[in-house]
């Protein structure tokens, strides 16, 4: 039981799910608009705001499937909570296995998603780094503990 996960969240909760299937991270091309936030594009991570009433755990689950289709999201911790990259956001990090590969499911928001290599995202490359820095810090740490 992950305690976390029954939190309630509101607009500014933004949980993540770090979805990891042999040895390699799930991550989508994000492309932001300025009437969502600001134009940038980026590689992150599944995750979303919460709904009114909704559970952190109703989010992973609903935000991951709406952007990747994976519907076999095991939620296995809470790896910490970060400051959103908006302003007044907080971001609770979970980490997450499936067995299924993400799908492009929200074009109009992402162009790609793809398995990256934990080496290539721990390693700093700059290509995965823009969304968040304290959230790749410990998504990092996380992931150099369960490397394979």
């Amino acid at each position: 039981m992950i305690p976390e996960l029954d939190r309630l969240g509101n607009e500014t909760t933004c949980p993540i799910a770090v979805v990891v299937k042999n040895g390699h991270l799930a991550m989508g091309f994000r492309h932001y608009t300025p009437d969502k936030w600001k134009t940038i594009s980026v590689w992150t991570i599944p995750g979303g705001r919460c709904d009114n009433g909704e559970t952190l755990e109703q989010t992973l689950r609903r935000e991951t499937k709406e952007e990747t289709g994976i519907t076999d999201l095991k939620i296995l911790k809470f790896i910490g909570e970060v400051p959103g990259a908006k302003e007044g956001d907080v971001v609770p990090i979970f980490a997450c296995e499936s067995d299924q590969d993400p799908q492009l499911m929200e074009p109009e928001k992402f162009s790609d998603w793809k398995w990256v290599n934990f080496a290539d995202y721990i390693n700093k490359n700059e290509v995965y780094g823009g969304f968040n820095v304290p959230a790749r810090k410990l998504i990092s740490e996380y992931l150099s503990k369960i490397k394979s």
